[in-house]
Parts: C-alpha cells; structure tokens; sequence
C-alpha cells in the first residue's frame, strides 16, 4: 500500500494504526510524514509512535515539519537506500529504496508544482533525474513505485479537468513527463486493472472536495513491465479517512 498521511502525528490520531491492523499491508509506503527523527524519538517515547510487527524505516526532510517519507514492512529488506544520489532532492527526504527478492520497493514523494507554479521546474528536473535513477536500478531487478506522484494523467484522473488545464498537477509539461513514466515500461496498475474507472485518491481540504466527490487520482504504483503477469489487483481506499489523501495498493503473486 502506498498513502501520503499530510502528516504522521495527524493521521495517528485520524485511526492510522487501526487501519493497519485492519488491512494488514505487507509493506506500506508513506509520503509526506512531515516529522524529523528527533521528534519521532520523542513521539515513540510516550507510545504514540508504535506499530507492533513493522519495521520502521523513517527518511525525513532536513527541513522540519516538511516533506518526507517512511516505510513500513513486515519483511526485512536485503537492502535500504534513502535518497537518488542529487542532493538537491535528497534533502527533502523524498525517495526510499528497498530490495526485497522479487522486486525493488520504492517510495516517492514528488514534488507539488505549487502555487503560480512556482516549483514546476524544480519538479520536471526531479521527474528527468528520478526516472533515469528508477531506469538504471530496473536493469538489475523489476520495480514496484508507488507514491504521491502529484499528476492527474489523463482528464479520467480528475474531477474538472477542463477548469484545471494549467493547475499544477494538470499542466501539459507534468502530464508529458508521466507519458514519459508509462512509455519508459511502467505500467499504472490502477488504469491496467480499471481503464474506464473514476475513482481518486485526493480531495481539497479547503472546498471540501471530498464530501462533494470533487477528486484527483495522483497517488499510484507503477511497476516494472516485467512484473505485468504478478499483478492481481490494484485499488484505491477512498474509504479509509485520516488525511486529504486515501490509501491505494496493489496485490503481486509469486
């Protein structure tokens, strides 16, 4: 499963830890955790940071209160990487890497376009300098990639997409670059699975969208093409309440 949480001491308190006690995901992906190790410390102290049979591997921004990203997993890795190797991104804890014997685990958080698209170039430079980094690890081992990836594909992927063409997360350079994503050989396991479904995965809190079935679909897993026959379902929990974002997930068979 992947979910980005808008902020782990928030979603803990939303039911976080009963979800996972309910759907039981072998390894979750978190984007957005917006806490630093420190303070994590001091959160698990008085109990509040727990989750009984996960391993906890915690990547977050130099910057506090921003950005970040964790995964949890009932399997020890054969390996862990943080970050793609570009400082620049680096330091805001955006991308882990984990090996597992089938496949690598990566977790991303891209970056948001944001207000008068202000980092819209920083996010292509991230887009052109991460897939290379997911291209070169691929040569070795399939990748499964989930994360909030900030894009509505297609105008299936959002509510209005006529009133959003130049919103970020619509704009024709960020939709080229996920075009870019699914021609490099992966694969948007929710579209395989689901071609004509409407259904997303993040609402704004300040219209609340959510309550009005005003969405966006940007968070997803894509996987490796070899990895095609594994996939055996692929869903959005836009049930499951806590943070702006609702989990997705995909089920592999080996």
């Amino acid at each position: 499963m992947s979910w980005n949480v808008n902020g782990i001491r928030a979603v803990i308190k939303n039911g976080f830890t009963d979800m996972l006690l309910i759907e039981r995901p072998d390894v979750i992906g978190l984007q957005e955790i917006k806490i630093s190790h420190e303070s994590r410390g001091k959160e698990s102290a008085s109990r509040r940071i727990d989750f009984p049979g996960y391993k906890e591997y915690w990547f977050p921004a130099k910057r506090a209160g921003y950005s970040g990203t964790a995964i949890l997993t009932k399997k020890e890795p054969l390996s862990y990487k943080e970050g793609i190797g570009v400082e620049e991104f680096d330091k805001e804890g955006r991308v882990q890497i984990m090996e597992f014997a089938d496949f690598y685990f990566v977790n991303a958080y891209f970056p948001n376009s944001g207000s008068e698209l202000a980092r819209l170039k920083y996010k292509i430079e991230f887009n052109a300098a991460f897939l290379k980094y997911v291209k070169k690890i691929e040569k070795h081992k399939p990748v499964v990639l989930c994360g909030d990836m900030n894009v509505a594909h297609e105008e299936i992927d959002l509510a209005h997409p006529k009133d959003n063409e130049r919103s970020a997360g619509f704009t024709k350079p960020e939709r080229a670059d996920m075009t870019k994503f699914l021609d490099s050989g992966l694969i948007d396991t929710f579209r395989l699975i689901h071609e004509d479904k409407v259904q997303y995965s993040w609402w704004s809190y300040r219209t609340f969208a959510r309550d009005r079935g005003i969405g966006w679909r940007i968070d997803y897993f894509l996987v490796s093409e070899k990895l095609k026959k594994n996939i055996k379902k692929a869903f959005i929990k836009d049930d499951i309440v806590g943070s702006d974002h609702c989990p997705v997930g995909i089920i592999l068979k080996f």
